[in-house]
């Protein structure tokens, strides 16, 4: 487990302020505003100790990691544990993840990142090193919207 930080995107937001939202997210990085790490659980992990993992981290999600590759085949949202609860379903993580975690590369725009985020209806992607392909961190909505807003709170875990 990883403590993650943030950095300050206020400097993008001011620099670009007045540009179109598009056009704004156009000029700053993934790498410039993700988190990195990545929480992760085993595809076998009860729901509950899922669901122990984000309220001990304060995160909204949760990479679901293969057995064989140690690479996430899925994420689980907060909002994919609070669905099982209400349905009474209790399954192990793997089975809480409908596809495959869509992924951006840190040199890739925000406006890339948030278009693929609108278009899958996500709130997470899994950010993977271009050279490698493995996972360095995670992007969130509320890491494009401060961004945007140009609100920087430090976020000292997530």
């Amino acid at each position: 487990m990883t403590v993650l930080s943030k950095r300050e995107p206020t400097f993008y937001a001011n620099r670009y302020r007045g540009a179109n939202m598009r056009a704004q997210l156009e000029h700053v990085r993934v790498r410039d505003c993700m988190h990195t790490g990545i929480l992760g659980c085993e595809a076998d992990a009860p729901l509950g100790e899922v669901a122990g993992m984000m309220a001990a981290h304060r995160v909204h999600a949760v990479a679901v990691n293969s057995e064989e590759t140690g690479r996430p085949v899925g994420v689980i949202s907060d909002l994919d544990i609070v669905s099982a609860i209400v349905s009474g379903e209790d399954l192990p993580a793997a089975r809480l993840t409908a596809t495959e975690p869509l992924a951006v590369s840190a040199d890739d725009s925000l406006s890339h990142a948030a278009q693929l985020m609108a278009e899958h209806e996500v709130a997470h992607l899994v950010v993977l090193d271009r050279a490698s392909g493995y996972p360095i961190g995670v992007l969130s909505t509320l890491d494009i919207a401060s961004v945007y807003a140009g609100r920087g709170a430090e976020v000292s875990s997530r």
